[in-house]
């Protein structure tokens, strides 16, 4: 099907824009907030019970708690933006969206950014926080339910922390980076490409600032999908949109996640872009997909 018609003028918008390779990594991160904070108006700021600013293995984070009384299940969230741009405000309504749709405690962790901290800062932080979030469950959603999320590079970093910590008991990642390896041949890379918000240039941009060099793609800390083995892994749900170029290897994870034994809900939503997790303001489209994949990883979490 065609692209969501509704998107047709954010793409028209961007592709008038500097990309982020052109802009440098302070003019996107700069550009990143200007489509995410600054378009935010009040309004659209999805009510929660509380929200705490607070430290946790010496990085900030944001603890999002429900109106629900009683003890929920506790999320840790990562935010998206190719390990390079992104923060606790740009991703401020997709953690209350989570928050309030699952009713769960969501903490998200403001991690390392390259390329200040290349790989594996980020990974490293993501694990140190899940760890200490695994042993203080009782002081955040109050039972032993414990899921990890994250979009994008973000979906990256839940997987790798899925893998990593044992209580981890579901997992909710969005068209995840699950095979940074450039040289990798997917299809949604070729025909998704150029013009559907993430393209090629700046994912191969994204790599260099995150794994200057030669990037290790065998090693699953930075692509989880080269696991050596996927058994016993929390239950997830993976979500995947047509024209993202990220399409392929969230499938290709769904896949082995699947044939690993691991319990997996897969949606592909077509019609939609690269980040529609922050698109329900100009889509409807992109809201009934976070609606429903929201709903989905709370059935998830609840089991």
């Amino acid at each position: 099907m065609p692209v969501d018609p509704q998107l047709r003028g954010l793409l028209e918008l961007l592709e008038t824009t500097p990309s982020m390779p052109e802009l440098g990594v302070d003019g996107a991160r700069a550009a990143m907030r200007a489509l995410t904070v600054d378009a935010r108006t009040p309004d659209q700021v999805i009510p929660v019970g509380s929200v705490e600013e607070t430290v946790i293995a010496d990085r900030p984070a944001r603890v999002y708690r429900p109106e629900t009384s009683g003890p929920v299940p506790t999320v840790l969230f990562l935010h998206g933006g190719g390990w390079v741009v992104g923060d606790l405000d740009t991703h401020d309504n997709a953690a209350r969206a989570i928050c309030r749709g699952a009713e769960a405690v969501v903490v998200s962790l403001d991690y390392r950014l390259a390329p200040e901290h290349p790989f594996p800062a980020a990974a490293d932080d993501t694990v140190a926080t899940a760890e200490y979030l695994a042993a203080r469950l009782d002081e955040y959603g109050g039972d032993d339910r414990f899921g990890v999320a994250g979009d994008s590079a973000g979906g990256n970093l839940a997987a790798i922390a899925a893998q990593r910590v044992p209580a981890v008991t579901a997992q909710f990642l969005i068209y995840p980076a699950v095979d940074s390896d450039p040289a990798a041949d997917y299809p949604s890379r070729a025909e998704n490409a150029h013009g559907y918000f993430l393209d090629a240039p700046t994912m191969a941009w994204f790599v260099e600032q995150y794994a200057p060099g030669t990037p290790p793609v065998e090693d699953p800390h930075y692509a989880p999908l080269r696991a050596d083995s996927l058994d016993g892994l929390a239950p997830a749900v993976v979500l995947t949109a047509e024209f993202d170029p990220l399409r392929d290897e969230g499938e290709a994870y769904a896949a082995a996640l699947e044939k690993a034994g691991v319990p997996v809900i897969l949606r592909r939503y077509d019609g939609l872009i690269h980040g529609f997790l922050d698109m329900g303001m100009v889509s409807t489209t992109a809201q009934a997909a976070v609606d429903d994949s929201i709903a989905l990883f709370a059935e998830v979490l609840r089991r």
